[in-house]
């Protein structure tokens, strides 16, 4: 026979019946209407299931039938409400921490400002106390994250978009400041120098003298457009403005590995909570080591803030991630095409990305060690001038 509906909530115990009519017992409780199951024969007798209400009436049969009982397990709710009532302390330490703990995340504990760089965070904060964010609020007092967003827009000037997101007990309050007018610098009389030896391909000046042209061979240092306009007895300084391209050779030394290791997250992650009281740390959850053969850990803190105090309590998570770590080979061209390629992302980051790589070559190559060594002259044409002001209104 199958077990009841809702046997555990209801109670059963796991009986063991011996004496010399069992089969008799059997039957008698069977015509009885007692709900009996997972009966097995167990030594001298047999093993068997009831629920616990009918327990009582099993023994008229047992004195019937001569036998005898003895309870080997008893199963269920009422059990479990028994023992938690025979240790009330535990029992009523475990809801109290269940109630404190409900109730902890249903509170705010922290409010952060990402996303301003002009506006302080501290007036922000204080237009979202305002509006009734702040630590240690209840999170169901909390507006519509959309009416709070619009409400705070209108509170701090200079805020073109507020949004809210809610993680768990923390708010993180991200906003877009409002664009201003570039204050444009104040330019001082000066001239254009070439910042580097070259040869110079196309000159433009907006203002001020040019005093080189196209084809003409420059010196590091050497004025390229002039601040001076004029002669000896009427000179005009002015600030010079333009542009100017040339052809400048840059070296490189490359080094590029064979041989590299590439690491990677597969996905699989383990995370532990941990409640931070001070300098300590009560782990709370994911216990256990993990069979990862590599992996990284990322931590992660959530201290509780008042004002502009950090207080000595919060949670902390450490995430756990998987690593695959792959070795992959390059042949010799595969390493001094990468080579190449980093050494031009380096002259574009350097001198600008408007600058032209006209020629390259491998001056030296060879290949050692598991690496492949280069040196290799770059012809490239970029913006050479630079700024050099003029003081006490003297000219060249």
């Amino acid at each position: 026979m199958k077990a009841p509906p809702l046997s555990w909530l209801r109670g059963f115990v796991t009986l063991h019946v011996t004496g010399p009519q069992v089969e008799s017992l059997l039957n008698a409780v069977t015509e009885a209407g007692i709900i009996i199951w997972n009966v097995k024969p167990a030594g001298d007798g047999a093993s068997l299931r009831l629920l616990l209400d009918d327990f009582f009436a099993l023994r008229p049969l047992l004195r019937k039938t001569g036998c005898r009982m003895h309870v080997t397990a008893r199963t269920g709710l009422p059990f479990r409400i028994a023992r938690l009532w025979r240790r009330k302390l535990f029992t009523a330490g475990m809801l109290v921490f269940g109630a404190g703990l409900l109730l902890l995340c249903s509170m705010i504990w922290s409010v952060k400002v990402e996303g301003n760089e002009r506006i302080a965070s501290e007036d922000i904060l204080e237009a979202a106390r305002q509006e009734g964010v702040y630590p240690f609020q209840w999170i169901w007092r909390l507006d519509e994250p959309d009416k709070l967003s619009r409400e705070l827009t209108s509170k701090v000037p200079g805020l073109s978009w507020v949004g809210l997101q809610r993680t768990g007990t923390s708010i993180t309050i991200q906003v877009v400041e409002a664009d201003r007018p570039e204050n444009k610098p104040l330019h001082t009389q000066r001239h254009l120098i070439s910042r580097s030896d070259a040869v110079v391909t196309s000159i433009y000046a907006e203002q001020g003298r040019p005093v080189v042209g196209p084809n003409s061979r420059v010196k590091k240092g050497q004025i390229l457009i002039s601040g001076a306009l004029g002669d000896e007895e009427n000179i005009e300084y002015v600030v010079a403005k333009g542009e100017v391209r040339g052809l400048v050779w840059h070296e490189y030394n490359i080094e590029v590995p064979l041989q590299r290791k590439n690491s990677s997250y597969t996905g699989e992650r383990k995370d532990r909570l941990y409640l931070v009281l001070g300098h300590y740390a009560v782990q709370l959850w994911g216990y256990g080591k993990s069979d990862y053969t590599e992996s990284r850990t990322l931590t992660e803190q959530d201290m509780l803030t008042w004002r502009s105090l950090r207080l000595p309590l919060g949670m902390m998570t450490e995430k756990e991630m998987e690593v695959s770590e792959t070795a992959v080979k390059l042949t010799a061209e595969e390493a001094k095409a990468e080579g190449l390629l980093r050494a031009k992302s380096d002259i574009y980051a350097r001198y600008g990305a408007d600058s032209v790589i006209k020629s390259q070559k491998i001056l030296h190559e060879k290949r050692e060690n598991g690496k492949v060594y280069m040196k290799v002259l770059f012809e490239v044409e970029e913006r050479i001038a630079e700024e050099l002001p003029l003081v006490n209104n003297r000219g060249e």
